[in-house]
């Protein structure tokens, strides 16, 4: 190559515009269906089976953040999922990390094309799963169009920061070393429960000191559908939004109902319930 060449290929590197990709503060492929907690309508569970591809597709149980070890056949009869017709559930559970980091642990997650997440206490996930190969297969779910959902601390472990975490109550909402999620949306803060029990001011604190994080408080039987930059609110009440660049309501925080689609990027509503009808 010649002295000239090679000048005008630098030239027009050095000319060519630079195209800045927005950031995705969800999942860029996959959605992820994030639950406040309670009993879910069928409109959450359709939503989560459909995203998946139907039911007859693999699904995975995540049950590490409730108590026991045991997690057969009655607790896969159990599940929501079973009765609502899916026909292939896996259960994956360890408390060991180095379980956790394995190929054949991490075997059905790698067929499956959803991952649900149950309730419990966050912190059990995060010590079992967090910087595995758990992890890394759960997000590559979602890089493969798939979906990843879960309810209550199935919820709160979703979110890039982790509250309510400490081992010693869930009343403790910055707990230091307890505090990173799996980050399946990033820089955001995600709490649960928030009407039915009486958590709306809880993660004002939260976001004081941590300016960068978009909090999300989800009611009970209510779901944040997230894909890339859309959060869209479904099932039976509120999503409540926490930040310093978010406008208010009367209260200290923003209230999306029913419907409405939340921006994540530019901080807007682009559709609310009563556009919708």
């Amino acid at each position: 190559m010649t002295r000239s060449v090679i000048c005008w290929l630098l030239t027009l590197v050095l000319l060519s515009p630079v195209v800045a990709s927005a950031e995705d503060f969800g999942p860029a492929n996959g959605a992820l269906v994030i639950v406040g907690g309670g009993s879910m309508g069928k409109t959450i569970i359709n939503e989560f089976i459909e995203r998946a591809g139907g039911r007859d597709v693999p699904f995975v149980v995540i049950p590490t953040a409730n108590t026991g070890e045991e997690w057969g056949e009655k607790y896969v009869a159990r599940s929501f999922l079973t009765k609502a017709g899916v026909k292939d559930v896996t259960v994956v559970h360890t408390r060991d990390r180095e379980v956790a980091d394995s190929e054949e642990f991490v075997a059905p997650i790698r067929r499956a094309k959803a991952v649900w997440i149950d309730g419990g206490r966050q912190w059990r996930l995060a010590d079992s799963y967090l910087g595995t190969r758990t992890l890394r297969e759960i997000n590559a779910v979602l890089e493969r169009g798939g979906v990843v959902g879960g309810s209550s601390a199935g919820a709160t472990i979703q979110g890039s920061y982790l509250v309510r975490g400490a081992p010693e109550g869930n009343h403790i909402m910055m707990a230091k070393g307890h505090e990173e999620g799996f980050g399946l949306l990033k820089k955001s803060a995600i709490d649960q429960h928030v009407i039915a029990r009486k958590r709306q001011k809880d993660l004002i604190p939260v976001i004081e000191a941590h300016p960068e994080l978009l909090g999300i408080g989800i009611d009970e039987g209510t779901a944040a559908v997230v894909t890339g930059n859309q959060l869209r609110v479904i099932g039976a009440s509120k999503v409540l939004l926490y930040a310093k660049d978010v406008p208010a309501d009367e209260e200290p925080y923003h209230s999306l109902s029913v419907g409405d689609v939340f921006d994540l990027e530019r901080r807007v509503i682009t559709r609310s319930r009563s556009e919708s009808h």
